[in-house]
C-alpha cells in the first residue's frame, strides 16, 4: 500500500465510530486500479487481523470530473486482482457498510454491490462504467442481475443511464438517503456492527445462493445452518446460566 492510501485510512479512522466498532477507509473512485485494490485488500486484512464484532465502512467522496471511463489502460491480470480484492471484501465476516455523496463513478457502483448496508446523500449519482458507448463487462453486470433483476439491470446496462440518489434507493442499489451522513454511519455501524460475526457471512452466503439453487439442492445447506445456530443458542443459554450461578 502506498503512504498516500495509508495516509487516507487512518485520517479516515478517525470519523468516530462509535466503541472502536470498526475499520473505515475513503477510497477515491479516481484512484488507478492497482492502487484501489492495495486499498481493498488493505481493508480486508485489517479486518482479518482483528477477532472482535466489527465493520468495515467504505467512504467515497465525490470526485470532481471524474470521467465515465474505466477501468482504463490496464491488463487482465490487474483486472482479475480487482475482481478477487472485490470478492474478498464481499465474504469477510463482518458486516460491510458502503457511504457515497455526490457524483461518483468507475469501481464505486462494484463496491456498493458488495455492502451489506448502503448509505448516499441526496445529491448521489452512480455514473456507470461506459466505455466507447459500451457497459464495463466486470462482475458489477453479475451483481446487478442478482441485486436487482435481469429487466431492471439490461435497462441500465444497454442505456448506461446514470443511477441518482432517489432511483437508487428505488432499485434496493442503496438503503438510505441522508444529509448527515455521520450520524447515518454511527446508527449503522451500532445497529448492524453488534451482528458482525461469522453467522453473518453464512447468512450473507444462503441469501446469494436462494437466487439461483432449486429448494431441495439448498435445503441441506439451510438444515445445516440451523444446527450451527440451534448449537450456538445452546452455548449462549448455558454460558449465562453459569454466570447468574456464579454471581448467584
Amino acid at each position: 500500500m502506498t503512504e498516500g492510501m495509508a495516509a487516507d485510512m487512518q485520517a479516515d479512522a478517525g470519523i468516530g465510530l462509535p466503541d472502536a466498532l470498526g475499520v473505515s477507509a475513503r477510497l477515491d473512485g479516481g484512484m488507478p486500479l492497482p492502487e484501489l485494490t492495495a486499498a481493498v485488500n488493505e481493508v480486508c486484512e485489517q479486518v482479518e487481523d482483528r477477532r472482535e464484532r466489527m465493520v468495515a465502512v467504505l467512504r467515497f467522496p465525490p470526485v470532481p470530473a471524474q470521467p465515465r471511463e474505466w477501468p482504463g489502460d490496464v491488463s487482465i491480470q490487474d483486472v482479475n486482482r480487482w475482481e478477487r480484492a472485490v470478492r474478498r471484501l464481499e465474504r469477510l465476516d463482518a458486516v460491510n457498510i458502503a457511504v457515497a455523496e455526490g457524483t461518483c463513478g468507475g469501481p464505486v457502483l462494484d463496491l456498493m454491490l458488495t455492502a451489506d448496508f448502503r448509505i448516499g446523500t441526496p445529491d448521489l449519482t452512480l455514473m456507470l462504467p461506459v466505455n466507447d458507448g459500451h457497459y464495463w463487462p466486470g462482475m458489477s453486470l453479475y451483481r446487478l442481475v442478482h441485486h436487482i433483476g435481469l429487466a431492471r439491470a439490461r435497462r441500465l446496462v444497454m442505456w448506461g443511464t446514470d443511477i441518482p440518489a432517489s432511483e437508487a434507493l428505488e432499485l434496493g442499489i442503496i438503503d438510505q438517503v441522508s444529509d448527515d451522513l455521520a450520524e447515518a454511519v454511527q446508527a449503522a455501524v451500532v445497529l448492524r456492527g453488534r451482528l458482525s460475526d461469522h453467522e453473518t457471512r453464512i447468512r450473507r452466503r444462503l441469501l446469494e445462493e436462494a437466487a439461483s439453487a432449486e429448494y431441495d439442492d439448498a435445503l441441506g445447506a439451510h438444515l445445516a445452518a440451523c444446527d450451527r445456530e440451534l448449537r450456538r443458542l445452546r452455548a449462549v443459554a448455558e454460558a449465562d446460566g453459569a454466570e447468574s450461578e456464579a454471581g448467584g
